[in-house]
């Protein structure tokens, strides 16, 4: 809920102050008794909130995003089904999916893309929480460049493009298998580095948990780590770094 926007509408007259008493009185959530719905959020954060949508129930899924809906809020939900996406369309035929990053979005309206971020895997089978990644920074308004498939059994891939990595204000580096690249980017920018374990590897890999302990154990500077196959943790991090960034560089 846009409170600004409300105070502009009573101004011009465009909305009664009861209308505006109705839209605040949700304020800072609104109670659907199974689901406390936090329009304050962007408020507080600059940053709406998103829903994760595996395991929820259908019809609390659907209730939610009917709330945000009615609202005209832009709304992201993550970890959403195919199935799920399907069950959305029959009433929200806008929405739009990402099978890759198993992504559902409703946009009234789209940010001007700002700063840069870099997102950056070790090989294509990292991707789908690389997607994750991107697609959850674009939705919060950061420019994402891609790199994938640049792990360091091939190194010479990764720095063939350091000079187009190192115009980000900030890199999320994402890793099954060892973990390793992380600690290899942060070895090579100027910015922060968030490092993303995958469950991607062989069985001792462990679902994750080695790349998880290798990245933070990483010896080199400058990186923070999320947690297995966080691709929307990274990318909100992310995405509140290139904010200060741009907002330094602006003065």
């Amino acid at each position: 809920m846009d409170v600004e926007k409300i105070l502009r509408q009573v101004k011009n007259q465009e909305l009664s102050v009861q209308e505006a008493m109705g839209e605040l009185k949700n304020l800072p959530y609104e109670d659907l008794g199974y689901a406390r719905i936090d329009h304050h959020r962007r408020l507080r954060s600059g940053f709406s909130e998103v829903v994760f949508c595996q395991g929820k129930a259908d019809d609390h899924l659907r209730g939610i995003f009917e709330n945000f809906y009615s609202h005209r809020i832009n709304v992201l939900g993550t970890r959403a089904s195919r199935r799920q996406y399907e069950l959305l369309r029959e009433q929200f035929p806008e929405i739009v999916y990402d099978e890759v990053a198993r992504t559902v979005k409703i946009e009234f309206e789209k940010q001007e893309p700002f700063g840069k971020v870099a997102v950056c895997t070790a090989g294509t089978a990292d991707i789908p929480v690389a997607e994750e990644a991107a697609v959850c920074a674009e939705f919060f308004g950061v420019d994402v460049s891609r790199f994938y498939d640049m792990g360091v059994a091939g190194i010479h891939r990764l720095l063939a493009k350091r000079e187009e990595i190192c115009q980000a204000n900030c890199v999320i580096a994402i890793a099954g298998m060892e973990g390793a690249l992380g600690s290899v980017l942060a070895g090579l920018v100027d910015v922060p580095v968030i490092a993303v374990p995958t469950s991607i590897g062989y069985g001792a890999n462990f679902g994750g948990v080695s790349a998880l302990l290798s990245m933070l154990n990483s010896c080199a500077n400058g990186i923070s780590v999320v947690n297995i196959d966080n691709g929307y943790g990274a990318a909100y991090l992310a995405a509140q770094i290139n904010r200060l960034a741009v907002k330094g560089k602006n003065g």
